[in-house]
């Protein structure tokens, strides 16, 4: 099969033959029919300091795809053959503390499709069966190639109490980010702001929900919040930026008591004054790691196959995967959000 392959610690990727991997006892084989490129995928395209401290090539890259069923192995009930599924990406043991109390998203031993292990920018790909979610046979490839990063948005927009009835402001109007404004909309709050640099991403935050986007090279954010909600603040931040200062902001435009839900990650460390910005303030921070399995993939399709989430104004680009290094390269210079491949051309 053709497959996407990181061969050597360097930059980008190389489209190459390899060989079909049988299922063996407990897996099941993905005959993939798209692809989405994730943020991750751009960090393996570019082998930065989190890929090069990361990845040992050679590997499969990709980890947000979806196929059909086309063999099951030893011991497999579930799915079957010819299934239509999306992929959990966490491959999780079972067995340490985490997975045994009901917190198998934060394994201590996971491994990742498409970073550590063989993933889904192929032909084929041969994964657990656990991880295979079986999604009904009308739901178009490209939606439910991106189920995944959607599990990221409502586990962030569903940790702690939700936001129904309750002001909310998401910093970082990125692809999990804006599905996280569709999330919110869709849930119940009455007020959603939406932060970011770019005038591209910030048009598409109004188109998925948000009542007021600030640009922050124009805008104080912190200023407008106060200004929407009576001096208060809002009751509910998302972070998905990683970015410092926007952390940083986005606390401040916390109400006392208010909750920070962080999914965004800096690339170094950071400094923030922990006793003004959380203690004093009551301020109760939560990090979100992946998705709860599988209870967000259950939160998560219940939304998207009722209708109450569209993601397809998020599907801006489709390639060939013999057209990866546009995709890639197009993604690189932010004028996309999510990019789908299709192997089958």
């Amino acid at each position: 099969m053709k497959a996407l392959v990181k061969e050597t610690p360097a930059p980008g990727l190389t489209l190459r033959e390899v060989d079909v991997r049988e299922p063996g006892p407990g897996e099941i084989l993905v005959k993939i029919r798209a692809a989405s490129i994730c943020g991750t995928d751009l960090h393996i395209w570019r082998w930065d300091h989190w890929a090069a401290g990361r990845l040992r090539p050679p590997v499969i890259t990709g980890h947000e795809f979806t196929g059909v069923v086309e063999a099951v192995g030893p011991g497999v009930t579930t799915p079957r053959v010819g299934d239509h599924v999306s992929l959990e990406s966490h491959v999780v043991c079972h067995t340490c503390y985490q997975c045994r109390t009901g917190k198998g998203h934060i394994c201590q031993n996971t491994r990742i499709l498409g970073v550590d292990i063989d993933g889904g920018f192929a032909e084929y790909a041969t994964v657990p069966a656990e991880n295979a979610w079986v999604n009904p046979p009308d739901l178009p490839w490209e939606i439910a190639a991106v189920l995944e990063p959607f599990g990221n948005a409502v586990h962030t927009v569903y940790a702690g109490v939700g936001v129904e009835g309750r002001t909310v402001l998401v910093t970082g109007a990125g692809p999990i980010g804006l599905m996280a404004i569709a999330v919110a909309r869709a849930s119940g709050a009455t007020l959603v702001v939406a932060t970011d640099l770019q005038p591209y991403r910030l048009d598409f935050a109004r188109r998925m929900g948000a009542d007021r986007v600030v640009n922050v090279r124009e805008e104080d954010p912190v200023e407008i919040v106060r200004e929407l909600t009576g001096g208060q603040g809002v009751e509910v931040l998302l972070e998905f930026s990683g970015n410092e200062k926007a952390i940083h902001q986005g606390l401040q435009a916390l109400m006392p008591g208010g909750e920070a839900r962080i999914l965004g990650i800096p690339s170094d460390p950071i400094r923030f004054d922990l006793a003004g910005e959380l203690v004093m303030r009551g301020i109760t921070a939560v990090g979100i790691a992946g998705r709860r399995l599988y209870e967000t993939w259950y939160q998560g399709s219940g939304l998207i196959y009722s209708g109450r989430v569209d993601l397809e104004p998020l599907i801006t680009h489709r390639f060939a995967m013999a057209d990866y290094r546009e995709a890639f390269e197009l993604l690189e210079r932010g004028e996309g959000v999510k990019a789908v491949l299709y192997p089958e051309g």
